[in-house]
């Protein structure tokens, strides 16, 4: 039974190219399927032959001019190009559905692991303003199967990434995420099991979205927008999207299966690329010096002047714990009066102009040489979508007040959707990056965007009489992913980093599509506290997004220090992840152990490439707050059968003993097992080590253990 209904339109299924009038061209060098078991490489390939057949049977619904539309069936098909390349076959059609506006579907498919994904654009090319466009529903597709179940995570702040695994028989499930931070609260990331498979589903879009699953008999159905509200006409020269849709559809109803068929191929063809000739990216490490001034420091990178740095770096090197990054934060730029920032950094950004005070002539770009010479790349904070005190920006630096609206206090959202805002701000940026030798741009956003989208959607509407809701943060949206493909292109140009630290007040902005520029090196504020809450989300978001980082220290606040002396082994082995961030006061913490800091940063080292492999949590997930029991997590690399397996006894456990079973290995070979602590090692086959397991033995609460396992 086909396991895709499509709600839209039926059509028979073509999988050998694009049909009739497509062009379809061959590609040397294309990549084997993958032999994951679970892969589903039949359902993807049939969705994708037949919207290559008829491209209007694509799965979006909306409204033109108060008439309701499903996919783009009754409009002209113009034009349709099908390309096979090395990775899959690429689709686009373009259709006319009137003398202004067309539509243009584009779609790929993924030969590795049969992922599909498409997005749909609106453009009016013609001479006056479109018809209304409302009701946008970028995806209304229904998937076949008894006994659904969505399991997934929810999004930051509140909810910090909380598991969830919920039935769905005839039940409706909705998230809105309405704020245009698009992964605070909600998470846009779906794992829906239906019948025998399930499928992997995500939405790239940056801004508000929302997601419904409404379950029918044996058909759950997905209803998902972006644009939340969207009803606006297009003026000429305009275009608008809906958000990238992605399937990655699976076999069986294996949790950790489809996780990591989803890892390995969010990894291979999600992730940005390190640099210009295209070389993936590594597991990294990063620090910064704030803390480690002797100044008073309101977070970020206030603290730091000219003449703060050098002992840090000297004492980093001396003691052979250098990392891969300087992370240069907050509080380094100009106020909009021009005047140096003792504190705020958050009420006064906008200008992108080094503090010359704290930093005169070049002695920001001679730090970063010196640590350039010690072997670390510098990344440095920006917040482009805000400004503040926009009639000083205006006087001083040439800021256009037209291209801000009123967000809070003196906090005003930059309007990236307008193209001379948008070359305002990257102007900005990039002369600051080049001139200071800076590898790597760090992005953050600290307040909800809707309230000034909003604001300007009234403007144009007061202006032009015309419907106009939603219009600002579609633009707004495409503004912003076109910076960030700008600023990687001038770091391409220049030998940086092509890839972005993506950071909105913690995770605000890990959709999709914004994971294909950035990466989230910090995947929560929040996850600057409790050994507990780094547990609680590292085996809910890992799942989702395999490549980001935490930090390295134990705090109530987010913003206290860590424990004097340094972090623990316990600490510090809760926070492998691929990006791992060191926090501590290098210089003026008098207690700081340095033997251990190159001990736990030795470790991580030496076991970060399993940390991007196959990941197994072998307890249940719990909540932050709760340190009352076991986790354990297994980072398997199934190429080489090499593992690795954490097991933290949390801070309240009552249990001194938990027995780990590691079902994922081959059951006929012989694996050496060593307890990483003690060099205990001991040689058991895959089937003992699935059937028997591993017995750990920690007396104390708060206490961790790691075992490396070898195939012989």
């Amino acid at each position: 039974m086909r396991r895709f209904i499509f709600l839209l339109f039926f059509a028979s299924i073509f999988l050998a190219g694009c049909g009739n009038g497509g062009v379809v061209n061959s590609s040397k060098g294309k990549v084997a399927p993958t032999d994951r078991a679970c892969a589903d490489l039949q359902t993807g390939a049939e969705m994708f032959g037949i919207w290559a057949e008829d491209p209007s049977a694509v799965p979006v619904s909306f409204v033109y001019d108060g008439v309701p539309v499903k996919g783009l069936k009754g409009f002209e098909l113009v034009s349709k190009d099908c390309k096979t390349e090395a990775s899959g076959k690429s689709l686009t059609a373009t259709f006319r559905m009137d003398e202004n506006l067309t539509a243009t579907v584009e779609a790929f498919l993924n030969s590795e692991f049969g992922e599909l994904e498409y997005t749909v654009w609106f453009e009016n090319s013609g001479s006056a303003p479109s018809k209304t466009l409302s009701g946008l529903n970028s995806a209304v597709i229904g998937f076949n199967g008894v006994d659904p179940i969505l399991r997934g995570c929810l999004g930051d702040l509140q909810n910090k990434y909380a598991d969830y695994q919920t039935p769905l028989k005839d039940t409706t499930v909705t998230f809105v995420s309405p704020f245009g931070r698009a992964t605070h609260v909600y998470f846009p990331y779906f794992d829906l099991v239906h019948g025998d498979g399930g499928t992997l589903l995500a939405l790239g879009w940056a801004g508000t979205w929302s997601a419904e699953f409404k379950s029918e008999g044996d058909v759950t159905t997905l209803t998902a927008a972006n644009c939340i509200g969207f009803d606006s006409v297009l003026i000429p020269g305009e275009k608008i999207r809906t958000a990238l849709v992605v399937m990655l559809p699976y076999k069986g109803r294996d949790r950790d299966a489809a996780t990591n068929l989803w890892r390995e191929w969010f990894i291979k063809y999600n992730m940005p690329a390190a640099d210009a000739q295209g070389n993936r990216i590594k597991p990294f490490s990063t620090t910064c010096f704030a803390a480690d001034t002797g100044l008073p420091n309101s977070d970020g990178s206030i603290s730091e002047r000219f003449y703060t740095w050098k002992r840090t770096l000297e004492r980093l090197v001396y003691e052979d714990v250098v990392p891969d990054f300087r992370w240069f934060d907050a509080g380094w730029y100009f106020d909009a009066r021009g005047n140096t920032v003792p504190s705020d950094w958050y009420g006064t950004v906008g200008t992108w102009e080094l503090d010359t005070v704290k930093w005169p002539g070049k002695t920001f770009l001679e730090s970063n040489e010196a640590c350039h010479k010690a072997g670390m790349k510098v990344l440095t904070w920006f917040e482009p979508e805000s400004v503040c005190d926009v009639e000083d920006l205006a006087k001083n630096y040439g800021y256009n007040p037209q291209w801000a609206d009123h967000n809070h206090g003196n906090r005003y959202t930059n309007n990236l959707g307008n193209k001379d805002c948008l070359e305002w701000t990257l102007a900005r940026i990039i002369k600051m990056m080049g001139e200071n030798g800076v590898d790597l741009f760090r992005e953050d956003n600290n307040s909800n965007p809707v309230k000034a989208w909003t604001g300007f959607d009234a403007k144009t509407a007061e202006k032009t009489g015309l419907p106009r809701t939603g219009i600002t943060e579609n633009l707004a949206i495409q503004g912003h992913y076109e910076l960030w493909d700008r600023i990687i292109e001038f770091c391409g140009e220049n030998g940086k980093c092509t890839y972005i630290d993506n950071c909105a007040s913690g995770g605000g902005r890990n959709d999709i599509e914004s994971l294909r520029r950035s990466l989230p090196f910090m995947r929560s504020d929040a996850d600057r506290t409790t050994t507990a809450l780094r547990l609680s989300m590292t085996t809910s978001f890992n799942r989702w997004v395999p490549f980001h980082g935490a930090n390295t220290k134990e705090s109530q606040g987010q913003l206290d220090p860590g424990l004097a002396g340094g972090s623990t082994f316990y600490i510090t082995r809760a926070s492998w992840l691929p990006v791992y961030n060191i926090s501590e006061v290098f210089t003026h913490d008098v207690q700081l152990d340095y033997d251990r800091l190159r001990a736990t940063f030795g470790e991580w080292k030496k076991y970060n490439h399993l940390l991007i492999k196959d990941m197994y949590p072998l307890t249940p997930w719990h909540r932050p707050e709760d340190d009352s029991n076991w986790t354990a997590i297994a980072w398997h690399d199934r190429e080489t059968g090499e593992a690795v397996l954490q097991a933290f006894r949390q801070e309240t456990c009552q249990e001194p003993e938990y027995t780990a079973f590691l079902k994922f290995l081959d059951p006929s070979r012989n694996y050496k097992v060593t307890n990483v602590d003690t060099d205990e090692t001991v040689v058991k086959t895959g089937s003992a080590l699935a059937s028997e397991g591993i017995k750990i033995s920690l007396p104390e609460p708060k206490s961790s253990a790691v075992y490396h396992i070898l195939p012989e």
